[in-house]
């Protein structure tokens, strides 16, 4: 559900679950339309009586929705969880390209309303997710609604967008030793003590590997969907 409370340009989404509207939509995969770029939702063949809870997963520059699906879809799948997986419109997300939250926060925030208006969704475990630019874009959203996303899962992050901080979410992140793109030391090796020293509650996970999430790493932080 869509309300008046949001302030877009500094990243604060106005929307918040609510009870639905409209009929679920069926299992399977759904484009829906934004006023912006389109956005992917995946829905589980079976869904919990209860409400579900809801992952939203944010692409790499260059990437699509399709690399979330693929990464989070098993997750989702275990955890009885939505997926939601936005596209930014241009080539990555609008802090990085234009410097600040615009038409793909308001593209999210019409996904995410379109999201609760069909689904009976967990107030307690939505969480936002993202890849190298798409994680550093969910740390961004996510500490600008962490009344609204109680997770934030950020796989191999570059750097924390400046924002008003609401809330207290639960943060992960992932992040390999021999990273060429988002190198460690001058990322995740300052993002998380920053992080720790500011008061939130941080699940670190430094893996082998480089520019990529291991499926050992989205088990362990999926985990954190309940």
């Amino acid at each position: 559900m869509l309300t008046t409370t949001g302030d877009l340009g500094h990243g604060v989404l106005a929307v918040q679950p609510a009870p639905p509207l409209h009929a679920p939509l069926a299992a399977g995969l759904h484009w829906l339309d934004t006023p912006s770029s389109p956005a992917l939702l995946y829905v589980p063949d079976r869904l919990p009586y209860r409400p579900a809870p809801l992952l939203v997963a944010l692409h790499g520059a260059t990437g699509v929705p399709g690399d979330m699906l693929a990464l989070l879809r098993p997750a989702a799948v275990r955890h009885g969880a939505l997926l939601l997986a936005p596209t930014s419109e241009q080539v990555t997300w609008d802090t990085i390209t234009v410097g600040h939250f615009d038409k793909d926060a308001v593209g999210l925030q019409h996904a995410m309303a379109t999201v609760f208006d069909h689904f009976r969704i967990d107030a307690d475990r939505i969480a936002i997710s993202g890849f190298s630019d798409g994680a550093s874009y969910a740390l961004g959203l996510g500490l600008a609604n962490g009344d609204l996303f109680t997770r934030v899962l950020a796989y191999s992050p570059g750097h924390i967008p400046p924002v008003h901080r609401h809330g207290r979410p639960t943060i992960f992140v992932s992040h390999g030793r021999h990273d060429v793109v988002q190198p460690i030391a001058r990322t995740s090796h300052r993002i998380v003590p920053a992080l720790e020293h500011d008061g939130y509650h941080v699940d670190y996970i430094e893996h082998a590997l480089g520019h990529q999430v291991p499926d050992a790493v989205v088990t362990a932080s999926a985990e954190l969907l309940g």
